[in-house]
């Protein structure tokens, strides 16, 4: 087994010889992104992205070694996902991307095709022959070879009522078999391939959601809770084994995300494993392609963490990732994908000092197999190291933050780059290896990304705190952050300059009004200099729910956005400024980057200026973010780097 796809990669692994990693090789996409193995283990599926972008399935036989399909879309088409449907045939769902920043977006079409490349087919989607709604897989039927189970919708104004369908995967004849109680919900199934449970927006206050549910198929559906905007919440995971019982993430007995049971006849929530800090994430494990039981929790704070629950069922499962945790002391593990007896897992190891390794565990002889590395060419012991940090705020709050440092360089009185994460809600920096900080610190800079308040993950209350508060205390609690370095004497005051994209742009913008003194200059990528505009550009008010949460965010009050926008605030400015933007960004369109600079240059203020052609929200191409790295990197040269020290 651990000669397992050598020869495929071998070309891949045997130019990597570099002494130091270049912008081009940051600005590279993962090689590889998924790899999932056949319920029997006899094929590998796995996605890989070519030099040019397009991303390919390739499949494996692993007695053979040798690959026996390869598939790709052209096109706006691309892989999004990967799933076998039985022994022989894979289902790949597509998306088309719209931005470096945001998530490709799932097109609803359901490709199918045998591990050898024959039989073809597009099952869903206006392209298929037979259904030609969109669709998502909700039920991939383990214990039937033919059928999974599909939900279907006809988006529209009002939203659709979802239609639960099995779907014959060899012809994509489709048959209905249930009906949503509501528009625009998801559904859940049980274990049996009934649908139970259905979550969407009540269509008479866009701002509730509902979760409905049924005790069978011919029981008529109950509103079982209803949850406000800013209410805690139960979100619906899977049913358990018994059928009767749900496992989710839930707020409503706690701040942070808990692990919870609820059982929806009696209304009764049982929380397995929260953490006060941080959010957490249920550990699995499987039995027959069935999910078995919860056996055990994850979190990430000061490092990744996992917790394993001692009275459970199924200890076998349970030590198996205990012992590969403890292969892998200072990494995240994860278990993408296993054979239907659990012989072999799939896993994946990765860190914020290290790139994605995948791994086969022969479960039946204890043996780890390493099959490839995502990313090749970046060498662990090329890269600035990264770790977590915790920080008080001015008012008390704990805030983490991810730190990352040149690997060359003593932690001692460094010029220091800012980097808010975009979102900004919900949206969190984690432990995972980030492109622009790498390169930042590489090129001899301190770099900070501070999970100021707003950001997700860190509860409810501290989520909430950031609403209106875009550009007071959001901003304050990163200023809190450089401050914080300056004192422990990692940072050198006077040379700190701050970047972000997203609202991270918009994030450095306003901290240079509101901090003159402080920062050196500031880049703004895709950023936002006018929070009114939002409200007139952009695609985020295109959609009923997508006002709501601005509304929810920062609110309708112009003299308040005018207060948290930079461009009504440029008199303040000292800081030069460097707008990045791209011509076909439709959530932060490139109006919002003319109007600073056509303010900027009627004050004669300094600014360079990035704009691309056929770039959305973020660059895409690897040559633009090549150009962006350099161009950056002589800018806070220029104003922070060595020859600025004196």
């Amino acid at each position: 087994m651990r000669a397992i796809l050598l020869s495929w990669l071998f070309l891949a692994f045997a130019s990597v010889q570099a002494a130091e990693l270049t912008l081009e090789d940051y600005a590279r996409p993962s090689q590889f992104l998924e790899i999932e193995i056949s319920p029997s283990g006899k094929y590998l599926a796995a996605t890989s992205r070519s030099d040019e972008g397009n991303i390919y399935l390739n499949v494996i036989d692993i007695k053979t070694n040798k690959i026996i399909s390869v598939r790709h879309f052209t096109g706006r088409d691309s892989i999004g996902s990967i799933d076998w449907a039985n022994n022989e045939r894979l289902l790949i769902t597509l998306v088309r991307d719209i931005g470096a920043l945001e998530q490709p977006v799932g097109t609803g079409e359901i490709f199918a095709v045998d591990a050898d490349g024959s039989n073809a087919r597009m099952l869903t989607g206006y392209r298929a022959e037979n259904e030609k709604t969109p669709a998502q897989v909700i039920n991939y039927l383990p214990d039937e070879d033919k059928f999974v189970l599909i939900a279907t919708s006809t988006p529209n104004r009002r939203g659709s009522f979802s239609l639960v369908k099995r779907l014959n995967i060899e012809t994509g004849r489709t048959r209905q078999i249930a009906r949503a109680p509501m528009r625009s919900s998801g559904m859940i199934t049980d274990n049996d391939g009934i649908a139970r449970m259905a979550i969407g927006i009540d269509q008479e206050n866009d701002n509730e959601m509902i979760m409905m549910y049924r005790k069978d198929e011919k029981s008529d559906w109950q509103t079982l809770r209803r949850y406000g905007q800013r209410d805690g919440s139960f979100t619906p995971i899977a049913f358990l084994p018994d059928n009767k019982r749900i496992v989710g993430l839930s707020d409503t007995q706690t701040d942070t995300k808990a692990i919870s049971i609820l059982d929806p006849e009696t209304g009764k929530e049982q929380v397995l494993a929260h953490h006060p800090k941080v959010d957490v994430t249920p550990r699995f494990s499987f039995e027959n392609g069935h999910l078995k039981e919860v056996i055990g929790a994850s979190y990430e704070y000061e490092a990744h963490e996992d917790v394993f629950f001692a009275d459970i069922k199924d200890v076998t499962f349970s030590g198996y990732i205990q012992s590969l945790k403890a292969a892998f002391p200072d990494k995240k593990i994860g278990i993408s994908s296993t054979t239907r007896d659990n012989s072999i897992l799939v896993l994946t190891a990765r860190s914020a000092n290290h790139p994605p390794e995948f791994y086969l565990f022969d479960t039946k002889n204890n043996q780890l197999s390493f099959l490839l590395n995502g990313r090749p060419w970046m060498k662990p012991e090329l890269l600035a190291k990264t770790k977590a940090i915790i920080y008080k705020s001015r008012d008390g709050l704990d805030i983490q933050a991810i730190l990352t440092l040149p690997r060359d360089k003593e932690a001692k009185d460094l010029p220091l780059i800012l980097l808010p994460h975009g979102g900004p809600h919900g949206i969190r920096d984690t432990l995972e290896i980030d492109p622009d900080a790498k390169v930042l610190a590489q090129h001899g800079y301190a770099v900070l990304q501070p999970n100021f308040r707003g950001s997700g993950g860190f509860g409810r209350e501290f989520l909430q705190m950031g609403y209106l508060n875009w550009g007071t205390t959001m901003i304050d609690d990163m200023t809190d952050g450089v401050m914080h370095l300056v004192k422990e004497g990692i940072a050198d005051k006077n040379r700190v300059c701050i970047y972000g994209a997203s609202y991270g742009g918009y994030a450095s913008l306003t901290s240079v009004v509101r901090e003159p003194d402080l920062y050196k200059c500031a880049v703004s990528f895709v950023g936002m200099s006018d929070l009114n505009l939002m409200y007139e550009h952009g695609d985020t008010t295109e959609s009923q729910g997508g006002l709501n949460t601005l509304e929810m965010y920062i609110g309708r009050d112009k003299e308040r956005l005018d207060a948290q926008s930079a461009i009504k605030n440029l008199d303040k400015l000292k800081a030069p400024i460097f707008i990045i933007h791209g011509t076909e960004d439709q959530r932060v369109p490139l109006i919002q980057a003319e109007v600073l600079r056509d303010e900027l240059e009627k004050r004669n203020h300094p600014y360079e200026w990035l704009v691309k052609e056929k770039e959305g929200h973020g660059f895409y191409k690897p040559e633009n973010n090549v150009e962006r790295w350099q161009k950056m990197l002589a800018f806070f040269d220029k104003y922070i780097g060595e020859t600025e020290k004196n």
